[in-house]
């Protein structure tokens, strides 16, 4: 089975969910339960009419429809490729009862021309072999009769017509099925074209039930950024490093004030003099001369606390000192 069945390879793709949501938009316009026959035409050839018959014929068997797919582009029919299923008997040796390629009589039986595909609820007829009347089979009342007893053995007929701008073979079937779906090409369909497949469609009676506007761009970006399914490109993780980080060690600080303090006390660095000025002594050299009064050494216990007697034996010192300075000064004037 080729790529081109994308609803069915990938049912998880944006594309995927459009086909679902174009199979919608056809169920409920069907309000009455009367859609039984849908065909999907186009206004040239190289429009994705086949590929959106295709798929679309794939989401209705997704939702538990049986659904009998009918190439009726007895022309250049290639649903036989998309499914990979046998290009004949077809369409055109059950209308006509003869086989060109074996010149016998073909047989009445609907069955034998009816082919199951690797898809779950979804049949194909193919187009057959190319005759040289298409338009005066699809017009015969034995056309109308296979449409009937296909709709009697299942619950949905998509048929994939013929480009309406080339040959009048999809005109003709739009008279006898339920609802039509134009397909066209985005920068390549022509506004007046399509004007003219719809009014000539309209005029025979047949029941238009929207265009689809196939082959628009699409971005990479926006395609991976799809709403209903998000981007699949998965990043790579960065390798952690093994070292903690600061807000992992922040975790295994202790939590009591006193644990704090003793924490950020290790993490001081000793070369400080500033941090250290608590817990080391001032250290003089040799040739430094100090008073005797700042010779002693202040000890602070843990508690931050000075007692009196220590504080005033140090401020008589140092006046003392002063006094002493004031009097070398007057002798040497």
């Amino acid at each position: 089975m080729k790529k081109e069945l994308i609803a069915h390879r990938d049912p998880k793709s944006p594309v995927s969910e459009v086909f679902r949501t174009l199979r919608t938009n056809i169920q409920f316009m069907n309000t009455n339960n009367k859609l039984k026959t849908l065909l999907v035409t186009s206004t040239l050839p190289n429009e994705g009419k086949s590929w959106v018959t295709s798929n679309l014929a794939v989401t209705f068997a997704q939702a538990g429809k049986k659904v009998v797919l009918v190439d009726a582009d007895m022309r250049k029919g290639r649903q036989y490729t998309i499914f990979e299923v046998s290009p004949r008997p077809g369409l055109s040796n059950y209308l006509s009862g003869f086989d060109i390629n074996t010149g016998e009589e073909t047989s009445e039986d609907l069955a034998n021309y009816i082919q199951e595909t690797e898809i779950p609820n979804l049949y194909i007829i193919p187009a057959g072999n190319i005759p040289p009347n298409p338009s005066e089979l699809l017009i015969s009342t034995k056309m109308i009769s296979l449409l009937d007893r296909l709709k009697e053995i299942c619950d949905l007929v998509i048929i994939d017509g013929t480009p309406c701008e080339l040959v009048t073979d999809s005109i003709i079937l739009s008279r006898i099925v339920d609802s039509t779906v134009i397909v066209t090409a985005h920068k390549q369909t022509k506004k007046d074209d399509l004007q003219k497949i719809v009014t000539n469609i309209q005029n025979v009676g047949g029941k238009i039930a929207g265009v689809v506007l196939n082959k628009i761009p699409v971005s990479v970006k926006k395609y991976e950024q799809s709403y209903y399914y998000g981007s699949t490109a998965m990043t790579a993780p960065r390798a952690r490093n093994t070292r903690p980080s600061s807000s992992t060690r922040s975790t295994n600080r202790p939590t009591s004030v006193q644990n704090k303090r003793e924490d950020m006390k290790r993490r001081v660095r000793p070369e400080n003099p500033q941090a250290n000025r608590y817990n080391q002594e001032v250290k003089r050299t040799d040739n430094e001369e100090q008073p005797k009064a700042l010779q002693n050494k202040i000890n602070i216990e843990e508690s931050g606390e000075v007692s009196l007697e220590k504080t005033t034996d140090i401020l008589n010192q140092i006046n003392a000192y002063l006094d002493e300075e004031k009097k070398n000064l007057s002798n040497k004037s």
